[in-house]
């Protein structure tokens, strides 16, 4: 029993010791947790704020940004495509959703819907 005691308390004051020092390191106050280290989201060399903003082809945009697709359709780029489907006098464009994590394209993203002409 008393072996487990002082195997445990060597490790308890470090790891208290060390949440200590990075705390007084950073000017940090005592009660403000830890903090995980995540690497930023780039979109090309610039850094941005997923929660407001999207990376469309190197370009930040607002997450509520709309564009037209086709010439009555409009489309949210941070969230879907734009594809056409057709070209000629007919051109038809279809709005795909961009899948999470993968670099989306129009052959292989699901259909969310057809812009009529």
């Amino acid at each position: 029993m008393e072996e487990s005691y002082t195997l445990t308390a060597p490790v308890c004051i470090s790891v208290f010791l060390l949440l200590q020092c990075s705390k007084a390191g950073t000017g940090a106050h005592i009660n403000s947790g830890l903090w995980l280290i995540q690497r930023a989201p780039k979109c090309g060399n610039q850094v941005y704020n997923p929660l407001k903003h999207c990376c469309d082809d190197d370009t930040i945009l607002p997450l509520n940004r709309t564009r037209l697709c086709g010439p009555n359709c409009t489309f949210w780029p941070c969230l879907e495509l734009c594809c056409p489907e057709s070209f000629g006098p007919q051109k038809r464009f279809v709005v795909r959703l961009k899948v999470l994590g993968m670099k989306s394209q129009c052959s292989s993203s699901p259909i969310s819907r057809v812009c009529t002409r």
